[in-house]
């Protein structure tokens, strides 16, 4: 259960993603910046260490929702969702080429989407897995949603994208205030399938925002659910003479 929002503009893009979970699920720990070689990635992270959303120097991006809906009869899990991210911020280029992910998925991950965000080449990338294969697609670099939901994922599909298509046309679309208010928002009604969840079971327990800008990256993070507002923290990467790449 999840929303991710892109949202292209001037020099780089911005990004934002409500993560939604069971009430019962341990708080995550926000962003942390991690070196790998000469490289440096932000990214914040469960208890047991995965993540669902990530940036590295350069301004590539990944974002990661549960696929609920899949076709296919996906095997049982044995392994975590939340390896996915921090593997493709090590290991894929800026191209979008990881052949170590298809490897991944083999030991045994539900089904996910996970997306990539390339700002050098103005490419998004999603590659989706239902259990048994592996596919990938390339999108535009035009503004657009990913949604998720374990209650019912096509009603919350139509309904969230409803609305963002109702706000994109507003003054100011894109801007951090209105995404915040986007990903806030309990249109039509305060429940299960608006932007901001709101469950018995379950619900929004973070906001996360990526701002890439001349390849320069921020991240935004704020535990709680978005409608409640409160302080969020910054966290800024700058380039390494490592440049764009693969990490080591």
């Amino acid at each position: 259960m999840c929303t991710v929002t892109f949202w292209p503009r001037q020099g780089g893009y911005r990004l934002a993603m409500n993560r939604d979970e069971q009430w019962t699920r341990p708080e995550s720990r926000p962003p942390s910046l991690l070196t790998v070689g000469e490289r440096r990635l932000l990214l914040p992270s469960e208890s047991g260490g995965g993540t669902w959303m990530g940036v590295r120097d350069e301004g590539t991006a990944f974002a990661l929702v549960n696929w609920y809906a899949c076709p296919g009869s996906p095997s049982p899990a044995v392994s975590t969702r939340g390896q996915v991210v921090p593997l493709l911020l090590k290991q894929c280029d800026d191209e979008g080429s990881c052949p170590a992910l298809a490897e991944l998925c083999e030991c045994g991950l539900r089904p996910f989407r996970v997306t990539g965000f390339f700002p050098r080449f103005q490419r998004v990338k999603e590659w989706q897995w239902n259990g048994r294969t592996l596919s990938a697609q390339i999108h535009p670099w035009t503004a657009r949603q990913w949604i998720s939901s374990g209650l019912n994922e096509p009603e919350a599909q139509r309904i969230r994208s409803a609305e963002f298509e109702h706000r994109r046309r507003e003054p100011g679309a894109g801007r951090l205030r209105w995404l915040r208010s986007l990903h806030g928002s309990h249109a039509p009604e305060r429940g299960a399938f608006s932007h901001c969840v709101h469950r018995p079971d379950a619900g929004t327990v973070s906001y996360t925002e990526v701002t890439v800008r001349g390849y320069r990256a921020a991240m935004f993070h704020r535990a709680g659910c978005p409608c409640l507002g409160g302080r969020g923290t910054w966290h800024h990467l700058r380039p390494t003479a490592a440049g764009s790449g693969p990490l080591a």
